[in-house]
C-alpha cells in the first residue's frame, strides 16, 4: 500500500516505477542478508468491520491503533527484535555511525536578538539534546549562560517553549512542556537575577503578549481528572490577563466564547502597546476572525475587523494612524492591508502593499521597516518596505536558500539573519538597516566542505504538462549516468513547502557517492493556494503523477 492506494489501484505506470524502486532497494542489502532469511513475528487478525456511507470495510489490524495496550507493546517488541537482529549484521554500520556522530558534532547557533539591555542568542554545542539560550552585553561580547533546558530533567523530557519578554526587558515568561505535551507551563521570570516566581498551569495552543506590568494568555479550565490530561477533551478556550506576583486564581477573564467551544482563542498586543488583537479559529475553518481592542481607551470590548473565518488575517504592526495587517483574503498570496482603528471594518480597508505572484510567507517589523518574506521558485526573497507600502530594496542572498530572522524592535538598527541550504547550516549574517548593507557574522563549524558539493534546481513536466521544479545536490564532478544510488524525496500535501534544508544523514549519503533530489510537488505551497489546491482532494493523482515524473526526469 502506497499513501492509502493498494497497487492494483495504481495505475500500470505507477506500480512499474514502485516495482523499480522496490527492485533498487533489494540490491542494496549487503552481500550474505537477504530478507528472505527473516522470520517476522506473526500478526494476529480481529474480525473489525467499519461501515463507511453503507460500504462495509474490514480492518483486521485495527487493533494495532491502540498504543497503549500490552498487547500492542508486545508486538512492537517482537518487530524491533526482528529489526536490530538484521540490522547488526550490517558490516559497515559502525562506520555510518561514527562518520554521523563526527559530522553531527559541531556547534550550532541561533540570530541574536535584542531584548531591553542585552542580547540573546541559542547555542548547541553539538549533541546536546536541546540548545541553550545565551545572554551577551553586545554582538562581539563573550555569551554567558541565561537558560539550560538540559537542566530541567535528568531523562531530557522537560523542554524549554516560547520565550516573551516584557517590552523593557526586565522580566521573561517562557514556557515549558514535559515528555512532548501540547500542555505549557509558563514561568515567571526576573531578568537581572534569574529568580522565577509565577507558574502558570493549563495553558494550551497559547502565545504571550506583555502590556503594562502583566501579559495576555490562553489556556483551558484545569481538568476535573488530572490523571485523565491526555484523553480530556480540549474544549471552551479562554484568555486571561495575568498581572505580575498575582495568583493564576486572580487572572483576568479577557474572552470566552461559549457558543464555539473548539475554537482556538490569541491576542496580541502592538509593540507601541496601544493596540491588542483578537484572533478567533474554529474548527475545521481555513482562516480565522479578528477583533480589535484600543488598550488605552476607557472600555474593554473587541471590536470586529472582520467576522468570518475563511482566511487569514493578523497584527502586522501599529503605525499611529493605522493598523497594519497581514490577509490572504481576495488575495491566496498574500499581502498587507492598513485599517482605521475607529472603523476597522472591512469597508476601511486599504491595500499597504499589494499581492505579488510569489507568495508572502511571513512578515516582520524592525527597525521602522517591514521585511516581507516571498518564495520565488522554492528560494526565499527578502523585501524591504516602508510603513506606507513603499518599496525600499532587495536583500539579495549570496545563495538560494531558506532564509529566516530579521526580527527585532523598532529601535533597532542592527538586524541578524540566516541562511541555510542543501550542503551549509544555518549561516548568520549581521544586516545594517540604514544602509541595507550586511556581513557574515557567524559561519558554522562542521567537518564538511560545502564547496566539493553543488545544488541545481531543474524543471520537468509532469503527466498533465506542468512544469515541477526539483533540487538535485551531489559531489562536483561525479557522472550522472545511473551509476549513483539516488535519493528522490517528495511530499505534496498540507500546503507544506519543501524548502532547501541542511541534513546531517544526507550528507553522509552525498559523500558516499549518492545524489539526493527533492521535487517540490502539488499539494504543498510552494506556489501559492492555487499549488495546494492542485494536489488535494479529486486532485490527489497529480501528486503521485508529478512525483513518478521526477524519477522518470531522474
Amino acid at each position: 500500500m502506497i499513501n492509502g492506494y493498494t497497487m492494483t489501484e495504481l495505475n500500470p505506470r505507477s506500480r512499474r516505477i514502485i516495482a523499480m524502486v522496490f527492485v533498487f532497494a533489494l540490491t542494496l542489502l549487503p552481500e550474505g542478508l537477504t530478507a528472505q532469511g527473516i522470520r517476522y513475528p506473526a500478526t494476529a487478525k480481529s474480525d473489525h468491520v467499519d461501515t463507511y456511507f453503507g460500504t462495509k470495510v474490514a480492518d483486521p489490524y485495527r487493533w494495532l491503533e491502540d498504543d497503549t495496550a500490552a498487547a500492542v507493546a508486545k508486538w512492537v517488541a517482537a518487530q524491533n527484535e526482528v529489526t536490530s537482529s538484521y540490522l547488526e549484521q550490517i558490516p559497515f554500520r559502525q562506520q555510518i555511525r561514527e562518520r554521523l556522530t563526527a559530522i553531527w558534532n559541531y556547534p550550532r547557533y541561533g540570530s541574536p536578538f535584542r531584548e531591553g539591555g542585552s542580547y540573546y542568542y541559542y547555542k548547541n554545542d553539538g549533541l546536546q539534546n536541546q540548545s541553550v539560550l545565551y545572554r551577551q552585553n553586545n554582538p562581539d561580547s563573550p555569551g554567558e549562560v541565561f537558560i539550560d533546558p538540559n537542566t530541567f530533567s535528568t531523562d531530557g523530557t522537560v523542554a524549554l517553549g516560547s520565550l516573551a519578554f516584557s517590552r523593557d526587558g526586565s522580566k521573561l515568561a517562557y514556557g515549558i512542556s514535559r515528555s512532548g505535551s501540547d500542555w505549557v507551563d509558563v514561568v515567571l521570570m526576573d531578568v537581572a537575577t534569574k529568580k522565577t516566581s509565577d507558574t502558570l498551569r493549563w495553558v494550551k495552543f497559547s502565545g504571550i503578549s506583555w502590556f503594562g506590568g502583566g501579559f495576555f494568555y490562553s489556556r483551558y479550565d484545569a481538568p476535573a481528572d488530572t490523571s485523565k490530561i491526555l484523553s480530556t477533551k480540549n474544549e471552551n478556550h479562554k484568555v486571561y490577563y495575568h498581572r505580575l506576583g498575582t495568583p493564576q486564581a486572580e487572572d483576568e477573564l479577557v474572552y470566552e466564547d461559549p457558543s464555539k467551544p473548539e475554537a482556538i482563542l490569541g491576542v496580541s498586543v502592538s509593540e507601541n502597546q496601544r493596540f491588542a488583537t483578537l484572533s478567533v479559529t474554529e474548527k475545521g475553518s481555513k482562516g480565522n476572525a479578528l477583533y480589535l481592542r484600543d488598550l488605552r481607551g476607557p472600555g474593554k470590548e473587541f471590536i470586529p475587523v472582520i467576522t468570518t473565518s475563511e482566511d487569514d488575517i493578523y497584527l502586522v504592526e501599529e503605525t499611529g494612524f493605522k493598523i497594519l495587517l497581514y490577509t490572504n483574503r481576495n488575495a491566496p498570496n498574500g499581502k498587507i492591508i492598513g485599517v482605521d482603528p475607529e472603523h476597522p471594518g472591512e469597508a476601511s480597508w486599504e491595500t499597504i502593499v499589494p499581492e505579488k505572484p510569489e507568495v508572502l510567507t511571513s512578515i516582520s517589523s524592525a527597525g521602522g521597516r517591514l521585511f516581507l518574506k516571498y518564495i520565488k521558485d522554492v528560494s526565499h526573497r527578502i523585501y524591504v518596505h516602508d510603513y506606507d507600502g513603499k518599496f525600499e530594496r532587495e536583500v539579495a542572498m549570496p545563495a538560494p536558500g531558506t532564509v529566516g530572522g530579521f526580527g527585532g524592535h523598532a529601535e533597532d538598527s542592527t538586524l541578524f539573519f540566516t541562511l541555510t541550504s542543501f550542503t551549509f547550516p544555518s549561516t548568520i549574517y549581521r544586516y545594517d538597516v540604514p544602509t541595507g548593507e550586511y556581513t557574515l557574522y557567524r559561519d558554522s563549524d562542521i567537518d564538511f566542505d560545502a564547496t566539493a558539493y553543488v545544488t541545481k534546481q531543474v524543471f520537468y513536466r509532469s503527466k498533465d504538462g506542468t512544469r515541477i521544479p526539483m533540487f538535485i545536490t551531489h559531489k562536483k564532478g561525479i557522472a550522472l549516468d545511473e551509476t549513483n544510488p539516488t535519493l528522490l524525496y517528495g511530499y505534496g500535501g498540507f500546503n507544506v513547502n519543501q524548502m532547501p534544508s541542511f541534513s546531517v544523514t544526507r550528507l553522509a549519503f552525498i559523500e558516499q557517492g549518492g545524489v539526493f533530489a527533492l521535487a517540490n510537488l502539488r499539494g504543498g505551497g510552494e506556489y501559492g493556494e492555487k499549488w495546494h489546491e492542485a494536489g488535494m482532494k479529486l486532485n490527489k493523482q497529480n501528486v503521485f503523477d508529478d512525483f513518478i515524473a521526477a524519477a522518470e526526469y531522474l
